[in-house]
Formats: C-alpha cells, structure tokens, sequence
C-alpha cells in the first residue's frame, strides 16, 4: 500500500527522458535515472503524486508519475516530476530532491493524446490545491531540503 511509504523522499540526478513531456504534451518533465527508480519500495503503487521538488535550492511544488504510462506502452518504469514552475534552462545533470507527499490516481491508460494532457491538467490542478493545505506546506521547508545528505 502506498500511504504506508508517505512521505517518500528521493534525490538524483535529472537525466534525458524519452522527449514526450515536452515535445508532445507541452508539460515538461524532469525524469530521474533508474538507481532512483530502483530504490523504491515494492509495494510502491504506480500512479499520480503530489508534493515538493527541489532544484538549485529553491523549492517548487510539484506533480509526478511513477509508472509505465500505459497510453506510451513503455517498456521500462520511470519517475517523472512536472514541477510547476516554467524553467528556461536545460535541467539534465542537475540534483533534484523531492518529498512525495500524497497521492492523487493510479496510473491508467487514454483513449487519445488530448485526454491525456487534460488529465494531467487536473491531476496540477489537484496538486496545488492538496499542496496548499498547511499539514502540505510544512514539507516546503522540511530538512532534506537543506542537508547535505540524500
């Protein structure tokens, strides 16, 4: 079960992803290599999340998927946070820490391309609401963003 795992906190380094999120959906994705990946738990359910994301210091909320993302058929398991700030840089080879604190769906299959990206319009939609809870703001400022160790 998931929620046993929440708050999940990972760090890595942003690696290529396979250029969907922003080429196809316009929401770009900041994807993390597979040792991150590995490191979760087994009973770790795919799906939506929510939470915080760090990058160069400051912290953004953020929306991630964790899965297979069935409408692509993927052939291996990814992490990918869409953080919810509009970057103007390239993130590959940067650390990116975050707090997973919740979740919003399973991860499930569309019939077209247009009621993917308007469901994870919601699902951004769902994470800054969630996240603007005050139990959820306490992790903006939690200590794995400012220690050293990951």
């Amino acid at each position: 079960m998931t929620k046993e795992f929440l708050p999940y906190y990972t760090s890595g380094v942003i690696v290529k992803g396979f250029g969907r999120g922003s080429k196809a959906l316009g929401i770009p994705t900041a994807n993390y290599p597979e040792n991150v990946i590995e490191k979760l738990p087994k009973e770790f359910d795919n799906g939506i999340y929510y939470g915080w994301a760090q990058l160069e210091g400051e912290v953004y909320k953020m929306v991630m998927c964790v899965g297979w993302n069935p409408f692509y058929k993927n052939e291996k398991k990814s992490m990918e946070v869409h953080m919810l700030h509009k970057f103007n840089q390239d993130l590959h080879g940067k650390e990116l820490k975050v707090i997973i604190t919740g979740f919003i769906r399973p991860e499930r299959d569309f019939p077209t391309v247009e009621a993917l990206i308007a469901e994870i319009n919601n699902d951004i939609v769902c994470a800054e609401k969630y996240l603007d809870e005050p139990k959820m703001i306490e992790y903006k400022t939690h200590e794995f963003f400012t220690s050293q160790k990951t």
